[in-house]
C-alpha cells in the first residue's frame, strides 16, 4: 500500500468544468431553476466526482467498523461493553436497523472488527482488521499508541481500495461500539478548541449523573494527555478509537479514489474532523447523511461548513444514516439522469427579457 502522505496528496479538488457541466445539465431540465433544491446540490457535486452526468449508484457498501473503549471502565455508558460484541453478531447476522435500511437501499453492510474486546468465528459479512483488544482507558494515558492510530486509518484506507477494486459505486460509514460517543466528544473538542460540556451528550440514553461522569472523563482525557490539536494522528491516538480512525480513513481513501462517501452521524464525524484536518480537500467527497440528535452533532457540522442531507431526530449510528441518505443521493442522481429536457419534452423555457 502507498504511503500516508502520497495518498493524501492524491485527493484532487473537484474539477469545476464538471461542476459547471453538471448544473447545465439540471438547468436544462423541465423545472424551474433550482426547485429541487439539495437534491440538484448532491446531483451536482455527485456527477462532478465521478466526471459522468448519468453516473452508476448500482453497487453501495456500508462499512460498520466495530471497536471497543477502555474508557467504559469510567462509568459513561447504560449499556455494558458485551453490548459491542452482541451487537456486531447481530449486525453480521442481518438483524441490526442499519441491515433493515441497507436492504432497502440496495446496500450491501460489511462489519469491521477493528479493536473489539473478542475474537469472532468467521462470518460472510465480517472482516476481521483487529489492531488491539479495544482502546485503553483515556483517563489515565493515551487511549492508543500513534503507531496503532497510524494503523486503523491505513486500515480504512486499504479497505477502501478493495471496495472501489470490487466495483462500488458509493461507500457509507458506520460503527459500532459502547464508549464511542465519550471518545467522538473528547476528539470534537480537541479539535474545535471547546469545552467539554458543549460537546458532550447523552449516547446511549444515560442520565444526569453518568452525564456527569462521561463530561469529567472528557475532561480528564484532554488534561492527562494533553492532545495537540495541530496533528490529526496524536488526537486520534491520545482521545480516539480505532473505529474513529477506520472512519477517517475510510474516507481518506475512498476520496483518493474518487468514490463519494456517505458519512453517519456523530461518531463518523468525529472520524471526518481527522480526516479532513489531514486533507481538506477530502471533504468535497463527502456527504453528511443526517443531523443527529447527539448533542455536538450540530456544532461538528458547523465546525466543518457541512450541511446534512436529512435531520430525522435520529442517534443509531451503526451506519442507519447513511443508508437513508443514500436512498436520497440516488434519487437525485435519477432527476438528472432521466428528467425530460426543455428541449426533448417540447416545453417552453423560461421567458428572458
Amino acid at each position: 500500500m502507498k504511503g500516508l502522505e502520497e495518498i493524501l496528496n492524491a485527493i484532487e479538488p473537484l474539477d469545476e468544468e464538471w461542476l459547471v457541466r453538471a448544473q447545465v445539465r439540471l438547468d436544462s431540465l423541465t423545472k424551474p431553476v433550482g426547485s429541487l433544491g439539495k437534491l440538484e446540490e448532491i446531483a451536482r457535486r455527485y456527477g462532478a466526482i465521478k466526471k459522468n452526468l448519468a453516473p452508476s449508484t448500482a453497487r453501495k457498501m456500508i462499512v460498520a467498523f466495530a471497536g471497543d473503549h477502555g474508557v467504559t471502565e469510567e462509568a459513561v455508558s447504560a449499556y455494558p461493553q458485551a453490548v459491542t460484541v452482541q451487537m456486531v453478531k447481530n449486525m453480521c447476522a442481518g438483524g441490526a436497523a442499519v441491515n433493515v435500511l441497507a436492504r432497502q437501499a440496495g446496500a450491501d453492510v460489511t462489519v469491521v472488527d477493528i479493536g473489539v474486546r473478542y475474537d469472532f468465528s468467521p462470518c460472510e459479512r465480517l472482516i476481521a482488521k483487529k489492531i488491539g483488544h479495544g482502546t485503553k482507558n483515556f483517563t489515565a494515558g493515551p487511549a492508543m499508541s500513534r503507531g496503532e492510530a497510524l494503523c486503523a486509518l491505513m486500515t480504512g484506507i486499504g479497505l477502501a481500495g478493495d471496495f472501489a477494486r470490487a466495483g462500488y459505486d458509493m461507500i457509507g460509514t458506520g460503527e459500532m461500539g459502547i464508549g464511542n460517543t465519550t471518545a467522538s466528544s473528547a476528539v470534537f473538542a480537541v479539535m474545535a478548541g471547546l469545552p467539554p460540556e458543549e460537546v458532550t451528550g447523552r449516547g446511549t440514553g444515560i442520565d444526569e449523573n453518568m452525564l456527569k461522569r462521561k463530561i469529567e472523563a472528557v475532561k480528564k482525557a484532554i488534561a492527562v494527555n494533553r492532545p495537540d490539536r495541530s496533528d490529526p494522528l496524536d488526537v486520534l491516538a491520545k482521545v480516539g478509537g480505532y473505529e474513529i480512525g477506520g472512519i477517517a480513513g475510510l474516507i481518506i481513501g475512498g476520496a483518493a479514489r474518487r468514490i463519494p462517501v456517505v458519512v453517519d452521524g456523530f461518531i463518523s464525524t468525529a472520524g471526518a474532523l481527522i480526516a479532513l484536518a489531514l486533507k481538506e480537500t477530502a471533504g468535497d467527497y463527502l456527504f453528511f447523511s443526517h443531523l443527529s440528535a447527539e448533542a455536538g452533532h450540530k456544532g461538528m457540522l458547523d465546525y466543518l461548513r457541512q450541511a446534512p442531507i436529512m435531520d430525522l431526530d435520529m442517534r443509531l449510528g451503526e451506519g442507519t444514516g447513511a443508508a437513508m441518505a443514500m436512498m436520497v443521493i440516488e434519487s437525485a442522481l435519477l432527476v438528472m439522469k432521466n428528467m425530460a429536457t426543455f428541449k426533448s419534452a417540447g416545453v417552453e423555457e423560461k421567458i428572458r427579457k
